[in-house]
């Protein structure tokens, strides 16, 4: 029985698509992804562990399907939750907000009682400022699929395995 909710925001399918890789590499563990945009807090509820995909748009803009939907995800009861979030942006492009989704999904998560895994150093990425960014990690797993698709895999892989654990 999967243990492991995965709820994304996707415009483009970019999201989507590492949400389903993501789901794929834990296996049996993970439910199906599902649009954040489908989803109740009764659902979000219904997992002891969650993992949330969502992408920065513009100058430190949510997703759409996130920003639609943060009062419904505030209102989560996250205690006793363990929660992860990988999120996409573009480190060139927008490199004063990279990932700046990770930080807001994860200061939700943190307000509402839940514990943040899923950290990753930020050796490796090229950017200015982030509110995903502590210390020298970011919050959860930031993509770029502007930039380093060919990385994305490898990043999946190694952020997947240490999940395995994080959320157990």
């Amino acid at each position: 029985m999967a243990t492991i909710g995965i709820f994304y925001g996707s415009n483009t399918g970019n999201t989507e698509s590492a949400a389903k890789r993501i789901a794929a590499a834990l296996g049996d563990q993970a439910a199906e992804p599902t649009s954040i945009a489908d989803t109740s807090a009764d659902e979000l509820s219904g997992y002891s562990a969650l993992i949330f995909g969502a992408s920065t748009w513009g100058v430190g803009d949510m997703q759409d399907d996130w920003d639609d939907n943060l009062s419904m995800v505030t209102s989560v009861d996250f205690s006793d939750k363990k929660v992860a979030i990988f999120g996409l942006g573009d480190q060139e492009g927008y490199p004063d907000t990279f990932v700046d989704a990770i930080g807001v999904l994860a200061n939700i998560v943190r307000n509402g009682g839940g514990a943040v895994v899923g950290q990753v150093s930020t050796d490796g990425y090229e950017f200015d400022e982030s509110q995903a960014v502590e210390g020298d990690v970011f919050l959860g797993l930031p993509l770029d699929e502007d930039n380093e698709s060919d990385r994305t895999d490898k990043r999946i892989e190694a952020w997947t395995a240490t999940l395995k654990n994080d959320l157990n």
